[in-house]
């Protein structure tokens, strides 16, 4: 998903109290991410699509742009640039710029992002012709979670939005989105993980289209292998540094208030869990685990990392620089997603793609997986024929193709992964790298889990006692999420 993103905020005073328990430098809090309740925010670029019944349209090209995900929300934004250009769907007769347009009796309205939108111009087209209904795409360009929940709560919401799958607890607790109907026979026509993602208090909430995870790139110049173990890496990384070849073992963005999406690998390969489980698998906020005697060991991995062990991990290391760091030659070894897999083709480096490692004898590394899905509003003026479209006419691999042309994800339809995977290898090694992975959380609670567990992780970057930092922020969690 921000990849642009930044994390969810929790209380400054619970800020305050984890930079003064960890001895952080930072000075700077994260954005607040975009969702909340009620949440205000500046007037979002909005471009106005309408598709009249029985009007043909053709799909447009897909353009590539540095923005990762549909969501803006969801924590892995804050390793990218967002998109500078907001993308326009011009509607026969003009467009609008000021305030989106809401979901009107007869005329079924599809809010989505500067990228979604006009890769949904031509599937609109067709099914407002089908149905004999107009079809209008409007684009949000910026802040669209929180646009879409403040818009809900005034009743002047679509009657669909495209969403990044860790939107569905703030969005379920705000009553903006209903529940989806899809069988067991059409649940095994998409990735497991897909379908685990849009699940939610034993439902399925979303219609998935897309995955994505943050996996190692490699500049095969510089390191020809893959490596087996993060103590390979390491090693390599070293090497290449003392012979002058690279400045950086790894870039793996932290910065001063950390970045646990980008450390969340790390953090498991040690051993660590964040959440335990209820009975039916999902995560559950009662059980976190940040300070269990497994996650402190992790912890302790992960200092072994840092600027007091071997330096692969560094708080200069950001979201600004980590991505030049790799184009520039600096370091061999690149964590990030495919939010910047276009950049580093233009660059010219020669690179590939393989799983993140885990450290010599211990469990596999695991990536947070996102998911992005198609939502039913809740209070939308056209609900039956919005499921309609939802169920019946999204998940289809036409459709599932043209968003995988504009967002350069592998499909949550099996399907069209199989189609794009053919002509596209990176696809089959992403997909491949997130085999081990863990569903990004979507309960609420991960608004109180982000700030204090990345300020934790970057004190320990920096040489503070790893399990003092570690408990520190559990404590402060908890108290957050009682």
């Amino acid at each position: 998903m921000k990849l642009h993103h930044a994390w969810a905020l929790t209380a400054v005073t619970a800020v305050s109290l984890l930079l003064s328990a960890c001895g952080s430098s930072a000075t700077s809090s994260p954005s607040s991410v975009a969702g909340t309740a009620g949440a205000s925010s500046d007037a979002p670029a909005v471009s106005d699509s309408s598709t009249p019944a029985g009007t043909a349209s053709s799909a447009p090209a897909a353009t590539e742009s540095s923005a990762p995900e549909t969501g803006d929300s969801s924590p892995s934004e804050s390793s990218a640039p967002s998109a500078s250009t907001p993308g326009s769907e011009s509607a026969p007769g003009g467009s609008s710029e000021s305030a989106p347009g809401g979901s009107s009796e007869g005329t079924l309205t599809i809010w989505a992002d500067d990228k979604g939108a006009p890769a949904l111009k031509a599937a609109a087209a067709d099914f407002g012709a089908t149905n004999g209904v107009t079809v209008k795409v409007q684009t949000i360009s910026k802040d669209l979670q929180s646009t879409f929940v403040t818009a809900s709560q005034a009743n002047n919401g679509p009657d669909l939005v495209l969403g990044a799958h860790d939107w569905i607890g703030n969005l379920v607790q705000n009553g903006a989105i209903d529940p989806v109907t899809m069988d067991d026979a059409t649940q095994k026509l998409y990735n497991p993980l897909a379908i685990q993602g849009v699940s939610f208090n034993g439902q399925i909430y979303g219609i998935p289209f897309a995955v994505e995870n943050i996996f190692l790139y490699r500049n095969t110049d510089l390191a020809p292998d893959a490596p087996a173990t993060l103590e390979d890496l390491v090693a390599t990384g070293q090497a290449l540094v003392k012979s002058g070849k690279t400045s950086e073992i790894l870039s793996l963005p932290q910065g001063q208030n950390g970045d646990p999406y980008h450390a969340y690998p790390l953090f498991t390969a040690g051993g660590g869990t964040l959440f335990g489980k209820t009975a039916d698998g999902t995560y559950d906020p009662k059980k976190l685990e940040i300070d269990s005697d497994a996650s402190l060991a992790a912890a302790k991995k992960f200092a072994s990392l840092g600027e007091k062990g071997s330096g692969a991990l560094k708080r200069s290391i950001t979201a600004d620089n980590a991505l030049s760091l790799f184009t520039d030659k600096k370091t061999a070894y690149f964590v990030s997603g495919p939010w910047n897999l276009e950049a580093i083709k233009t660059s010219g480096i020669k690179y590939d793609i393989s799983a993140i490692p885990g450290f010599k004898g211990g469990p596999a590394a695991r990536p947070f997986i996102g998911v992005q899905a198609l939502y039913v509003a809740a209070k939308g003026k056209n609900k039956a024929l919005a499921q309609e479209f939802a169920t019946n006419y999204f998940g289809t691999a036409p459709i599932a193709q043209a968003l995988y042309k504009a967002y350069q994800r592998p499909p949550a339809l099996l399907e069209a992964y199989d189609a794009v995977s053919k002509s596209d290898p990176d696809i089959a090694k992403e997909a491949e790298a997130a085999k081990n992975g863990d569903i990004l959380p979507s309960i609420p609670e991960m608004q109180s889990v982000w700030t204090p567990w990345g300020i934790s992780e970057a004190a320990i970057i920096g040489g503070a006692d790893p399990t003092s930092s570690f408990t520190k922020a559990a404590s402060t969690i908890r108290a957050a999420i009682k």
